[in-house]
C-alpha cells in the first residue's frame, strides 16, 4: 500500500487532527464552539474551516495544487487574515499537516522516503500559497484602513476650513 493511499484511509482521521492543530490557535471557548456547532449558518468558521481542510488534504496528497485547491485554501486563509495572526500563526497549520501524516500513518521508517517526500514538498508548495494569500488579503485590509484614514482626515481639515477645493 502506497502512502498515498494509507493517508486517503485515514483521512478523516487525518483532517480532525489537522483541524485541531489549526483551532489551537483560538480561545478555549471559540475553539469548543468551532468543534460542536457544525451548522453552516451558526457556525461559518468553523464549518468552512472543516469542509475545506478535507477538500484541500486531498489536492496536497495528489500533488494537484491547481485553482480549485487554492480556492479552498483562500477560504481559510481570508478568515485567518482578518483575525490578529501574526503570519507564522495564520499558515503555520499548514507545515503541521506534516506532523499529523507521521502520528496517524506511521513513523518515518516504515514509510517510503520518496513519497514522504512528494508529500511533504507538497504540504511546503500549498504553504507558501497560503503565505501569498495571507500577504494579500492583509494588504488589501491595510489599503482600506489607509483609505478611511485619508478620508477622516479629510472631513477633518474641511470642517475646520482648513481645506479648500482646487480647481482643476
Amino acid at each position: 500500500m502506497t502512502l498515498i493511499d494509507k493517508i486517503i484511509e485515514k483521512r478523516p482521521v487525518i483532517v480532525k487532527r489537522w483541524l485541531d492543530m489549526l483551532l489551537e490557535s483560538y480561545p478555549e471557548d471559540s475553539r469548543r464552539f468551532f468543534k460542536k456547532e457544525s451548522d453552516q449558518f451558526a457556525n461559518p468558521v468553523g464549518f468552512t474551516f472543516a469542509k475545506e481542510l478535507k477538500t484541500l488534504l486531498e489536492y496536497i496528497v495528489r500533488g494537484n495544487l491547481n485553482d480549485e485547491a487554492s480556492s479552498c485554501l483562500e477560504s481559510i486563509i481570508r478568515i485567518r487574515a482578518v483575525q490578529d495572526f501574526s503570519p507564522s500563526e495564520a499558515i503555520g497549520f499548514m507545515f503541521r499537516l506534516k506532523e499529523v501524516i507521521r502520528d496517524v500513518v506511521g513513523k518515518r521508517d516504515s514509510l517510503d522516503s520518496d513519497e514522504l517526500e512528494v508529500v511533504d514538498r507538497n504540504i511546503d508548495r500549498a504553504g507558501l500559497l497560503a503565505f501569498d494569500i495571507f500577504s494579500m488579503y492583509r494588504e488589501r485590509i491595510y489599503d482600506l484602513r489607509v483609505g478611511e484614514v485619508r478620508r477622516e482626515v479629510s472631513r477633518l481639515l474641511e470642517r475646520a476650513n482648513l481645506l479648500c477645493e482646487v480647481p482643476q
